[in-house]
Protein backbone atom coordinates (compact mmCIF):
# COMPACT_ATOMS: atom_id res chain seq x y z
CA UNK A 1 0.00 0.00 0.00
CA UNK A 2 1.65 3.47 -1.52
CA UNK A 3 -0.49 6.07 0.23
CA UNK A 4 -3.23 5.54 2.63
CA UNK A 5 -5.60 8.30 1.00
CA UNK A 6 -5.37 7.09 -2.33
CA UNK A 7 -6.41 3.79 -0.98
CA UNK A 8 -9.69 5.00 0.50
CA UNK A 9 -10.20 7.22 -2.06
CA UNK A 10 -10.38 4.83 -5.08
CA UNK A 11 -11.69 1.90 -2.46
CA UNK A 12 -14.74 4.35 -1.39
CA UNK A 13 -15.20 5.25 -4.87
CA UNK A 14 -15.18 1.40 -6.44
CA UNK A 15 -17.80 0.98 -3.48
CA UNK A 16 -20.31 3.95 -4.46
CA UNK A 17 -19.96 2.95 -7.95
CA UNK A 18 -20.73 -0.87 -7.71
CA UNK A 19 -23.50 -0.05 -4.67
CA UNK A 20 -25.08 2.39 -7.65
CA UNK A 21 -25.01 -0.04 -10.14
CA UNK A 22 -26.50 -2.56 -7.80
CA UNK A 23 -28.96 -0.58 -6.20
CA UNK A 24 -30.21 0.56 -9.74
CA UNK A 25 -29.80 -3.05 -11.55
CA UNK A 26 -32.57 -4.06 -8.53
CA UNK A 27 -34.28 -1.15 -9.01
CA UNK A 28 -34.73 -2.22 -12.67
CA UNK A 29 -35.64 -5.67 -11.56
CA UNK A 30 -37.96 -4.88 -8.66
CA UNK A 31 -39.68 -1.84 -11.30
CA UNK A 32 -40.16 -4.66 -14.29
CA UNK A 33 -41.89 -7.48 -11.42
CA UNK A 34 -44.09 -5.16 -10.30
CA UNK A 35 -45.02 -4.03 -13.76
CA UNK A 36 -45.18 -7.00 -15.17
CA UNK A 37 -47.85 -7.84 -12.81
CA UNK A 38 -49.52 -4.58 -13.03
CA UNK A 39 -49.98 -4.85 -16.88
CA UNK A 40 -50.98 -8.44 -16.59
CA UNK A 41 -54.16 -7.30 -14.01
CA UNK A 42 -54.21 -4.67 -16.63
CA UNK A 43 -54.97 -7.25 -19.60
CA UNK A 44 -56.91 -9.25 -17.62
CA UNK A 45 -59.66 -6.33 -16.68
CA UNK A 46 -59.38 -5.08 -20.07
CA UNK A 47 -60.58 -8.81 -21.60
CA UNK A 48 -63.44 -8.83 -18.95
CA UNK A 49 -64.30 -5.54 -20.31
CA UNK A 50 -64.08 -6.71 -23.96
CA UNK A 51 -65.99 -9.64 -22.95
CA UNK A 52 -68.99 -7.91 -22.38
CA UNK A 53 -69.47 -6.39 -25.41
CA UNK A 54 -70.02 -9.44 -27.14
CA UNK A 55 -71.99 -12.28 -27.02
CA UNK A 56 -73.05 -15.20 -29.08
CA UNK A 57 -75.84 -12.99 -31.19
CA UNK A 58 -73.16 -10.24 -32.15
CA UNK A 59 -73.89 -8.70 -35.51
CA UNK A 60 -71.74 -8.32 -37.82
CA UNK A 61 -72.07 -4.87 -38.09
CA UNK A 62 -71.20 -4.63 -34.39
CA UNK A 63 -67.63 -6.45 -35.11
CA UNK A 64 -67.27 -4.22 -37.63
CA UNK A 65 -67.78 -1.00 -35.98
CA UNK A 66 -65.03 -3.09 -32.83
CA UNK A 67 -62.57 -3.42 -36.23
CA UNK A 68 -62.65 0.16 -37.05
CA UNK A 69 -62.17 1.40 -33.30
CA UNK A 70 -59.27 -0.62 -33.20
CA UNK A 71 -57.44 0.53 -36.41
CA UNK A 72 -54.70 2.55 -36.65
CA UNK A 73 -53.51 4.73 -39.32
CA UNK A 74 -50.85 2.26 -41.27
CA UNK A 75 -52.36 -0.93 -39.02
CA UNK A 76 -55.78 -1.98 -39.77
CA UNK A 77 -57.82 -4.20 -37.33
CA UNK A 78 -59.84 -7.03 -39.66
CA UNK A 79 -62.61 -9.11 -39.33
CA UNK A 80 -63.20 -12.26 -40.85
CA UNK A 81 -66.16 -13.42 -42.08
CA UNK A 82 -68.47 -16.17 -41.68
CA UNK A 83 -67.55 -17.72 -45.23
CA UNK A 84 -63.57 -17.03 -44.56
CA UNK A 85 -63.42 -14.25 -46.79
CA UNK A 86 -61.83 -10.54 -45.63
CA UNK A 87 -63.98 -7.80 -44.93
CA UNK A 88 -61.50 -4.17 -44.31
CA UNK A 89 -63.77 -1.46 -42.45
CA UNK A 90 -61.16 0.98 -43.11
CA UNK A 91 -63.00 4.60 -42.27
CA UNK A 92 -60.73 7.05 -41.21
CA UNK A 93 -58.46 5.47 -38.00
CA UNK A 94 -57.25 7.58 -35.04
CA UNK A 95 -54.37 6.71 -32.68
CA UNK A 96 -54.27 9.21 -29.79
CA UNK A 97 -50.99 8.47 -28.25
CA UNK A 98 -48.16 6.47 -29.56
CA UNK A 99 -47.72 3.48 -27.08
CA UNK A 100 -51.80 2.16 -28.74
CA UNK A 101 -49.55 0.15 -31.36
CA UNK A 102 -48.57 -1.43 -28.51
CA UNK A 103 -51.89 -3.42 -27.27
CA UNK A 104 -53.81 -5.51 -29.45
CA UNK A 105 -56.61 -8.13 -29.32
CA UNK A 106 -58.01 -10.84 -30.91
CA UNK A 107 -61.39 -13.41 -31.38
CA UNK A 108 -61.59 -16.87 -31.98
CA UNK A 109 -64.61 -19.29 -32.89
CA UNK A 110 -64.64 -22.79 -30.96
CA UNK A 111 -62.65 -24.70 -34.19
CA UNK A 112 -59.93 -21.41 -33.24
CA UNK A 113 -60.53 -19.44 -36.31
CA UNK A 114 -59.97 -16.17 -36.31
CA UNK A 115 -63.14 -13.88 -36.34
CA UNK A 116 -61.33 -10.55 -35.57
CA UNK A 117 -58.02 -9.48 -34.88
CA UNK A 118 -56.35 -6.44 -33.97
CA UNK A 119 -53.43 -3.94 -35.56
CA UNK A 120 -50.34 -6.00 -35.51
CA UNK A 121 -51.79 -9.42 -35.21
CA UNK A 122 -52.72 -10.07 -38.57
CA UNK A 123 -51.02 -10.44 -41.81
CA UNK A 124 -50.27 -13.80 -44.09
CA UNK A 125 -50.68 -15.71 -40.73
CA UNK A 126 -52.78 -14.30 -38.08
CA UNK A 127 -52.34 -14.49 -34.42
CA UNK A 128 -52.13 -17.82 -33.05
CA UNK A 129 -54.98 -19.20 -30.88
CA UNK A 130 -55.32 -19.83 -27.41
CA UNK A 131 -55.87 -23.36 -26.28
CA UNK A 132 -55.50 -22.62 -21.98
CA UNK A 133 -56.95 -19.75 -20.02
CA UNK A 134 -54.62 -17.52 -18.52
CA UNK A 135 -51.73 -15.55 -19.01
CA UNK A 136 -48.37 -16.50 -21.61
CA UNK A 137 -45.39 -15.32 -23.45
CA UNK A 138 -46.16 -15.54 -27.39
CA UNK A 139 -43.71 -14.35 -30.11
CA UNK A 140 -45.31 -13.43 -33.21
CA UNK A 141 -44.31 -11.39 -36.19
CA UNK A 142 -40.48 -11.03 -34.48
CA UNK A 143 -41.97 -9.55 -31.01
CA UNK A 144 -42.92 -11.25 -27.90
CA UNK A 145 -46.28 -10.68 -26.83
CA UNK A 146 -47.57 -10.91 -23.10
CA UNK A 147 -51.52 -12.69 -23.55
CA UNK A 148 -54.15 -12.51 -21.44
CA UNK A 149 -56.60 -15.70 -22.89
CA UNK A 150 -60.28 -16.50 -21.53
CA UNK A 151 -62.79 -18.64 -23.26
CA UNK A 152 -66.72 -16.18 -23.72
CA UNK A 153 -69.55 -17.51 -24.76
CA UNK A 154 -70.55 -20.00 -26.90
CA UNK A 155 -67.62 -21.51 -27.30
CA UNK A 156 -65.45 -18.34 -28.88
CA UNK A 157 -61.92 -17.33 -27.32
CA UNK A 158 -61.04 -13.36 -26.50
CA UNK A 159 -56.98 -12.72 -25.89
CA UNK A 160 -55.52 -9.41 -25.00
CA UNK A 161 -51.86 -8.67 -25.39
CA UNK A 162 -49.37 -5.77 -24.48
CA UNK A 163 -46.03 -6.36 -26.64
CA UNK A 164 -42.79 -6.65 -24.61
CA UNK A 165 -40.90 -4.04 -25.79
CA UNK A 166 -43.36 -1.66 -24.07
CA UNK A 167 -42.65 -3.43 -20.45
CA UNK A 168 -39.09 -3.09 -21.69
CA UNK A 169 -38.93 0.33 -22.56
CA UNK A 170 -40.67 1.44 -19.05
CA UNK A 171 -38.87 -0.15 -16.78
CA UNK A 172 -35.82 1.56 -18.98
CA UNK A 173 -37.18 4.54 -18.53
CA UNK A 174 -37.48 3.98 -14.48
CA UNK A 175 -34.35 2.59 -14.27
CA UNK A 176 -33.17 5.23 -15.94
CA UNK A 177 -35.25 8.01 -14.10
CA UNK A 178 -33.45 6.24 -10.95
CA UNK A 179 -29.86 6.18 -12.28
CA UNK A 180 -29.42 9.10 -13.77
CA UNK A 181 -29.40 11.12 -10.45
CA UNK A 182 -27.34 9.10 -9.07
CA UNK A 183 -25.23 9.55 -11.98
CA UNK A 184 -25.21 13.54 -11.85
CA UNK A 185 -24.56 12.69 -7.76
CA UNK A 186 -21.30 10.48 -8.11
CA UNK A 187 -18.81 13.32 -8.94
CA UNK A 188 -19.84 15.00 -6.06
CA UNK A 189 -20.40 12.26 -3.53
CA UNK A 190 -16.35 11.21 -4.74
CA UNK A 191 -15.44 14.81 -3.61
CA UNK A 192 -16.85 14.96 -0.80
CA UNK A 193 -15.14 11.38 0.09
CA UNK A 194 -11.97 12.67 -0.83
CA UNK A 195 -12.48 15.89 1.49
CA UNK A 196 -13.69 13.43 4.27
CA UNK A 197 -10.78 11.64 3.79
CA UNK A 198 -8.56 14.40 3.68
CA UNK A 199 -9.57 16.11 6.64
CA UNK A 200 -9.67 12.90 8.55
CA UNK A 201 -6.01 12.38 7.73
CA UNK A 202 -4.84 15.36 9.02
CA UNK A 203 -4.35 14.59 11.90
CA UNK A 204 -1.91 12.15 11.14
CA UNK A 205 0.32 14.96 8.83
CA UNK A 206 0.38 17.29 11.72
CA UNK A 207 1.70 14.56 13.98
CA UNK A 208 4.11 13.38 11.16
CA UNK A 209 5.02 17.12 11.20
CA UNK A 210 6.17 17.43 14.79
CA UNK A 211 8.45 14.92 14.84
CA UNK A 212 9.74 15.53 11.26
CA UNK A 213 10.06 19.07 12.12
CA UNK A 214 12.44 17.94 15.43
CA UNK A 215 15.91 18.54 16.10
CA UNK A 216 17.80 15.79 17.00
CA UNK A 217 18.33 17.03 20.68
CA UNK A 218 14.23 16.92 21.32
CA UNK A 219 13.44 14.03 23.06
CA UNK A 220 10.67 16.21 24.56
CA UNK A 221 7.08 14.06 24.81
CA UNK A 222 4.71 15.37 21.81
CA UNK A 223 2.29 17.27 22.86
CA UNK A 224 0.35 17.74 19.57
CA UNK A 225 -3.90 17.12 20.35
CA UNK A 226 -4.62 13.95 18.22
CA UNK A 227 -7.81 11.89 17.78
CA UNK A 228 -8.49 8.27 19.67
CA UNK A 229 -7.20 6.13 16.92
CA UNK A 230 -3.53 7.85 17.12
CA UNK A 231 -3.66 8.10 20.61
CA UNK A 232 -1.93 4.57 20.84
CA UNK A 233 0.69 5.51 18.61
CA UNK A 234 1.63 8.66 20.17
CA UNK A 235 1.47 7.32 23.46
CA UNK A 236 3.92 4.61 21.70
CA UNK A 237 6.16 7.35 20.06
CA UNK A 238 6.34 8.98 23.01
CA UNK A 239 7.58 5.97 25.11
CA UNK A 240 10.20 5.50 22.40
CA UNK A 241 11.47 9.17 22.98
CA UNK A 242 11.54 8.92 26.41
CA UNK A 243 13.51 4.51 26.08
CA UNK A 244 15.82 6.72 23.38
CA UNK A 245 16.72 9.40 25.50
CA UNK A 246 17.45 7.21 28.33
CA UNK A 247 19.88 5.47 26.07
CA UNK A 248 21.14 8.36 24.77
CA UNK A 249 21.58 9.75 28.53
CA UNK A 250 23.38 6.50 29.40
CA UNK A 251 25.57 6.32 26.42
CA UNK A 252 26.90 9.99 26.97
CA UNK A 253 27.27 9.19 30.70
CA UNK A 254 29.21 6.00 30.05
CA UNK A 255 31.41 7.70 27.28
CA UNK A 256 32.11 10.77 29.68
CA UNK A 257 32.79 8.30 32.83
CA UNK A 258 34.56 5.86 30.70
CA UNK A 259 36.90 8.41 28.99
CA UNK A 260 37.51 10.14 32.66
CA UNK A 261 38.52 6.88 34.25
CA UNK A 262 40.92 5.41 31.52
CA UNK A 263 42.47 8.28 31.22
CA UNK A 264 43.74 8.45 34.68
CA UNK A 265 45.70 5.20 34.54
CA UNK A 266 47.08 5.76 31.14
CA UNK A 267 48.40 9.14 32.55
CA UNK A 268 49.97 7.08 34.95
CA UNK A 269 51.14 4.54 33.27
CA UNK A 270 53.40 6.96 30.99
CA UNK A 271 54.40 8.68 33.99
CA UNK A 272 55.65 5.37 35.10
CA UNK A 273 57.39 4.37 31.58
CA UNK A 274 58.92 8.03 31.72
CA UNK A 275 60.57 6.81 34.99
CA UNK A 276 61.45 3.65 33.97
CA UNK A 277 63.38 5.25 31.40
CA UNK A 278 65.52 7.44 33.04
CA UNK A 279 66.63 4.04 35.33
CA UNK A 280 64.12 3.83 37.77
CA UNK A 281 63.36 -0.06 38.36
CA UNK A 282 60.53 0.10 40.36
CA UNK A 283 58.60 2.63 37.87
CA UNK A 284 58.02 -0.53 35.63
CA UNK A 285 56.19 -2.85 38.66
CA UNK A 286 54.20 -0.01 39.05
CA UNK A 287 52.98 0.63 35.45
CA UNK A 288 52.58 -3.32 35.04
CA UNK A 289 49.92 -2.92 38.33
CA UNK A 290 48.56 0.14 36.09
CA UNK A 291 48.42 -2.09 33.48
CA UNK A 292 46.75 -4.60 35.38
CA UNK A 293 44.32 -1.82 36.31
CA UNK A 294 43.57 -0.63 33.03
CA UNK A 295 42.72 -4.43 31.84
CA UNK A 296 40.17 -4.50 34.75
CA UNK A 297 38.67 -1.38 34.08
CA UNK A 298 38.47 -2.75 30.42
CA UNK A 299 36.40 -5.67 30.95
CA UNK A 300 34.54 -3.88 33.55
CA UNK A 301 33.49 -1.56 30.51
CA UNK A 302 32.67 -4.36 28.05
CA UNK A 303 30.87 -6.04 30.42
CA UNK A 304 28.65 -3.31 31.04
CA UNK A 305 28.33 -2.15 27.47
CA UNK A 306 26.54 -5.81 26.65
CA UNK A 307 24.65 -4.99 29.61
CA UNK A 308 23.15 -2.49 28.03
CA UNK A 309 22.66 -3.72 24.37
CA UNK A 310 20.97 -6.59 25.47
CA UNK A 311 18.54 -4.75 28.16
CA UNK A 312 15.97 -8.22 27.31
CA UNK A 313 16.07 -10.70 30.14
CA UNK A 314 17.47 -14.47 29.10
CA UNK A 315 15.51 -17.86 29.70
CA UNK A 316 15.23 -18.14 33.13
CA UNK A 317 16.68 -21.99 33.54
CA UNK A 318 17.34 -24.17 36.94
CA UNK A 319 20.45 -23.51 38.53
CA UNK A 320 22.29 -25.09 41.58
CA UNK A 321 23.42 -22.72 43.63
CA UNK A 322 26.56 -24.51 45.76
CA UNK A 323 27.72 -25.82 42.73
CA UNK A 324 28.01 -22.26 40.82
CA UNK A 325 29.09 -20.76 44.45
CA UNK A 326 32.05 -23.60 44.13
CA UNK A 327 32.80 -23.05 40.46
CA UNK A 328 33.54 -19.34 41.38
CA UNK A 329 35.51 -19.80 44.62
CA UNK A 330 38.04 -22.40 42.44
CA UNK A 331 38.80 -19.58 40.25
CA UNK A 332 39.00 -16.94 42.47
CA UNK A 333 41.30 -19.63 44.91
CA UNK A 334 44.71 -18.20 43.73
CA UNK A 335 43.81 -14.61 44.51
CA UNK A 336 42.76 -15.14 47.79
CA UNK A 337 45.89 -17.58 48.48
CA UNK A 338 48.15 -14.79 46.94
CA UNK A 339 46.96 -12.78 50.13
CA UNK A 340 46.96 -15.47 52.77
CA UNK A 341 43.09 -14.95 52.90
CA UNK A 342 40.48 -17.40 53.86
CA UNK A 343 37.56 -18.23 51.42
CA UNK A 344 34.47 -19.80 53.38
CA UNK A 345 31.70 -21.55 51.75
CA UNK A 346 28.69 -22.27 53.81
CA UNK A 347 25.15 -23.94 52.76
CA UNK A 348 22.40 -23.67 55.40
CA UNK A 349 20.00 -25.46 52.72
CA UNK A 350 19.90 -27.38 49.45
CA UNK A 351 19.51 -24.15 47.30
CA UNK A 352 18.16 -24.30 43.95
CA UNK A 353 17.44 -20.68 42.00
CA UNK A 354 15.62 -19.90 38.68
CA UNK A 355 17.82 -17.90 36.37
CA UNK A 356 20.69 -17.20 33.97
CA UNK A 357 23.77 -19.08 35.25
CA UNK A 358 26.11 -16.75 33.40
CA UNK A 359 24.42 -13.59 34.18
CA UNK A 360 24.50 -15.44 38.16
CA UNK A 361 27.87 -16.48 38.04
CA UNK A 362 29.27 -12.56 36.79
CA UNK A 363 26.90 -11.16 39.37
CA UNK A 364 28.17 -13.41 42.46
CA UNK A 365 31.72 -13.27 40.95
CA UNK A 366 32.03 -9.72 40.67
CA UNK A 367 31.11 -9.54 44.73
CA UNK A 368 33.38 -12.47 45.56
CA UNK A 369 35.96 -10.61 43.71
CA UNK A 370 35.22 -7.00 45.24
CA UNK A 371 35.34 -9.15 48.82
CA UNK A 372 38.86 -10.45 48.17
CA UNK A 373 40.21 -7.06 46.49
CA UNK A 374 39.02 -5.07 49.92
CA UNK A 375 39.81 -7.55 52.11
CA UNK A 376 43.39 -6.92 53.94
CA UNK A 377 46.07 -9.59 53.84
CA UNK A 378 44.85 -12.61 56.35
CA UNK A 379 41.59 -11.77 56.27
CA UNK A 380 38.32 -13.71 55.87
CA UNK A 381 35.54 -13.92 53.34
CA UNK A 382 32.83 -16.18 53.72
CA UNK A 383 29.76 -17.00 51.41
CA UNK A 384 26.22 -18.13 53.23
CA UNK A 385 23.17 -19.33 51.35
CA UNK A 386 19.79 -20.75 52.33
CA UNK A 387 16.19 -20.40 52.10
CA UNK A 388 14.06 -18.07 53.95
CA UNK A 389 9.91 -17.55 53.62
CA UNK A 390 10.31 -20.30 50.68
CA UNK A 391 12.97 -17.72 49.71
CA UNK A 392 16.49 -18.45 48.17
CA UNK A 393 19.33 -15.34 49.47
CA UNK A 394 23.44 -15.73 49.44
CA UNK A 395 25.31 -13.54 51.70
CA UNK A 396 28.86 -12.35 51.14
CA UNK A 397 31.00 -11.09 54.13
CA UNK A 398 34.11 -9.75 54.51
CA UNK A 399 36.55 -8.75 57.12
CA UNK A 400 37.70 -5.34 54.92
CA UNK A 401 36.96 -2.10 56.13
CA UNK A 402 33.51 -1.79 54.97
CA UNK A 403 32.02 1.63 53.56
CA UNK A 404 30.98 4.59 55.19
CA UNK A 405 27.16 4.79 55.77
CA UNK A 406 27.11 8.05 53.69
CA UNK A 407 28.31 6.15 50.71
CA UNK A 408 25.95 2.57 51.03
CA UNK A 409 23.77 4.42 48.58
CA UNK A 410 26.05 6.01 46.50
CA UNK A 411 29.13 2.89 45.65
CA UNK A 412 26.48 1.56 43.74
CA UNK A 413 26.42 4.16 41.01
CA UNK A 414 29.21 4.06 37.85
CA UNK A 415 32.30 5.03 38.58
CA UNK A 416 32.05 5.21 42.57
CA UNK A 417 33.93 4.14 44.76
CA UNK A 418 34.37 3.46 48.75
CA UNK A 419 36.76 5.83 50.20
CA UNK A 420 39.74 3.52 50.45
CA UNK A 421 41.63 4.10 46.93
CA UNK A 422 44.30 2.16 47.79
CA UNK A 423 42.86 -0.67 45.97
CA UNK A 424 42.89 -0.70 42.25
CA UNK A 425 39.94 -0.82 40.78
CA UNK A 426 36.97 1.06 38.52
CA UNK A 427 34.15 1.70 40.18
CA UNK A 428 32.06 -0.56 37.98
CA UNK A 429 31.89 -3.99 39.80
CA UNK A 430 28.82 -3.06 42.33
CA UNK A 431 27.18 -1.07 39.60
CA UNK A 432 27.36 -4.07 37.27
CA UNK A 433 26.24 -6.19 40.05
CA UNK A 434 23.13 -3.99 40.34
CA UNK A 435 22.02 -3.98 36.75
CA UNK A 436 22.28 -7.80 36.40
CA UNK A 437 20.29 -8.71 40.20
CA UNK A 438 17.56 -6.61 38.33
CA UNK A 439 17.94 -8.76 35.15
CA UNK A 440 17.35 -11.46 37.46
CA UNK A 441 14.80 -10.56 39.59
CA UNK A 442 17.22 -10.03 42.91
CA UNK A 443 17.08 -7.48 45.69
CA UNK A 444 20.80 -6.75 46.54
CA UNK A 445 21.11 -4.72 49.88
CA UNK A 446 24.81 -3.56 51.37
CA UNK A 447 25.18 -3.07 55.08
CA UNK A 448 28.64 -2.77 57.09
CA UNK A 449 29.13 -5.48 59.36
CA UNK A 450 28.86 -4.52 63.64
CA UNK A 451 32.90 -6.08 63.87
CA UNK A 452 34.10 -4.69 61.03
CA UNK A 453 33.80 -5.35 56.70
CA UNK A 454 31.09 -5.16 54.72
CA UNK A 455 28.35 -7.70 53.86
CA UNK A 456 26.63 -8.06 50.51
CA UNK A 457 23.14 -9.85 50.73
CA UNK A 458 21.41 -10.90 47.57
CA UNK A 459 17.79 -11.93 48.19
CA UNK A 460 15.76 -13.62 45.26
CA UNK A 461 12.40 -12.32 44.83
CA UNK A 462 10.62 -15.67 43.45
CA UNK A 463 9.94 -18.49 45.82
CA UNK A 464 11.42 -21.32 45.36
CA UNK A 465 8.80 -24.20 43.15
Amino acid sequence: MTSIRRYLNFTLAGVLVLVMALAVTAAYLITRHEMEEIFDAQLSLQARVVSGLVDIDTTPQTYAAIAEQLSQPGHFARWYGQTGSLIDKIGNPKRYIHEEGMLSLGFWDAEHRPILMGPRWHGEDAFPAPSDAGYRWQRFDGHRWRVFSMPIEGGRWLSVGLREAFQDELSNKVALGNFVPLLLALPILIWLIARLIRRGLAPIGHLSRQVQTRDEKDLSPIRVAVPRELQTLRGALNDFIERLGQTLERERRFTADAAHELRTPLAAMKIHLDNARFGEPSALDKAYSGIERLQRVVEQLLLLARLDIHQERPAPEPVSLPALVMDLAADLWPLAESQQQELEIVEDDPVSVTGNATELGILIRNLMDNALRYTPSGGRVVVTMGIEEQRPWLRIADSGPGIPESMLEAVTQRFQRASDQRISGSGLGLSIAVELAERQRVRMSLANRDGGGLAVRLDWLDVVA
